[in-house]
């Protein structure tokens, strides 16, 4: 067992360009300290430098770093495309083991709206059309309908003011840390 019956868990997935990483900032900037922030676009890309693909390190390390940050009593949020098929059974136990609350979150944006939130983006030139096509998976939910599924009409302000209700954050205290 991780965390505590007061730490928060929240996985926010979706395809590239659906706004994850901009959610758990603005998430993070509502609550204040003690929110920790577990990128795979970070451990995956910057720490490892490692491809995405099935068994990979990442996943581990995604899944250790969100136990610490837990058991040191911090809410997590854990964003990133996580493709089911990959990061499913480490999400899944994950959930099972945190001793609080635990939310999923699926951004549900159409292959055309992640083509222009992408042409947006520094590495807009880096990453092609085919590429984004290549990783873009519809409705890639997990099973067992642990996610709630918002869809692309939900602005970045109502998708953040919506989980910070769901998940009560909205009204804890920060932590002083």
């Amino acid at each position: 067992m991780v965390g505590t019956e007061a730490t928060r868990l929240v996985v926010l997935r979706g395809n590239s360009a659906s706004g994850k990483s901009s959610v758990a900032a603005g998430l993070r900037d509502r609550f204040g300290r003690g929110l920790a922030l577990v990128g795979q676009d970070n451990l995956r890309r910057v720490v490892l430098r490692e491809r995405d693909r099935p068994g990979a390190a990442n996943i581990g390390l995604i899944d250790l770093t969100a136990r610490y940050a837990l058991g040191a009593g911090f809410h997590v949020v854990v964003e990133g495309i996580l493709h089911a098929d990959h990061y499913g059974d480490m999400l899944t136990r994950l959930r099972a083991d945190h001793r609080g609350p635990a939310y999923g979150y699926y951004l549900d944006v159409p292959f055309t709206e992640t083509v222009a939130r992408h042409a947006t983006k520094p590495i807009a030139d880096d990453v092609d059309e085919a590429q984004l096509r290549s990783w873009y998976r519809p409705r890639d939910l997990l099973p067992g309908g642990t996610e709630t599924v918002i869809g692309a009409r939900s602005t970045l302000d109502q998708t953040i003011d919506r989980i910070m209700l769901d998940t009560g954050l909205a009204h804890l205290p920060p932590l002083d840390r």
